[in-house]
């Protein structure tokens, strides 16, 4: 019986490369944990130290430098980071010399809370409690809170920082009641009775609208209050 050469030099070096690679796996997993390090993604601003991760780690799981490679639960460490309030998500992986690195995603406020509770509302409209470590630059909610009228909030939120124009300039929403919300803004005493959350899109192109020309014209100091409550209509008040 003949016996095809290429396939039996193909079939050994095969089982070569997967003795080195099990050999490589195994001296691998014996190993000591050498490092661990955390990187912060995104925003430099931190409003959780690497210190408190360190901190929490080693509450609830111990401490992980020298520890056996094979005793390293993943799932479990990314779970325990990313129980901290501060904290959106956690990546965390081994490289082959025995370093531990976590990859960190904080949460980002876009709004303060300044009501009876005091906190944070993030990017995915969720409570979020202030840091020790980091105060955010963010329009201040004031007036009524309630579950409705935050959402709404969150709702004006994301389309302010969705305009550049608006995202500097408006510094506070104040809740006047469910569906009757205020926009602060630079300019001092100047505030945008904006209504509801219904139609934004021609709100602000009307209150745009008005903006503009009143600049051009040196009037907007003038103006104590604009409202955008009425339909297709810029209703202003003089101070």
């Amino acid at each position: 019986m003949r016996v095809n050469r290429n396939k039996l030099k193909l079939v050994s070096l095969l089982l070569v490369t997967i003795g080195l690679y099990s050999f490589a796996d195994l001296r691998s997993s014996s190993k000591n944990v050498v490092d661990f390090s955390i990187r912060f993604l995104g925003d430099n601003n931190l409003f959780i130290s690497e210190d408190s991760v360190n901190k929490l780690l080693i509450q609830n799981y111990g401490n992980l430098e020298n520890r056996a490679k094979e005793q390293v639960v993943l799932n479990t460490i990314e779970t325990i980071i990313e129980s901290s309030p501060m904290v959106k998500n956690a990546q965390v992986y081994l490289t082959i010399d025995g370093k531990l690195i976590s990859k960190v995603v904080q949460r980002k406020p876009i709004g303060r809370v300044e009501g009876v509770s005091k906190f944070y509302l993030d990017d995915s409209g969720q409570r979020m409690p202030f840091s020790r470590h980091y105060s955010a630059r963010v329009p201040i909610i004031t007036g009524k809170i309630s579950g409705e009228s935050l959402e709404d909030a969150y709702t004006i939120l994301e389309y302010i920082n969705k305009d550049e124009f608006l995202r500097k300039n408006v510094i506070g929403i104040h809740i006047e009641n469910v569906g009757e919300y205020q926009l602060k803004f630079r300019l001092e005493n100047f505030v945008v009775n904006l209504g509801g959350v219904e139609n934004l899109d021609e709100k602000f192109k009307n209150f745009m609208a008005f903006y503009v020309k009143a600049e051009k014209d040196n009037t907007l100091e003038k103006y104590a209050t604009v409202s955008l409550k009425f339909e297709n209509q810029v209703v202003c008040t003089k101070i």
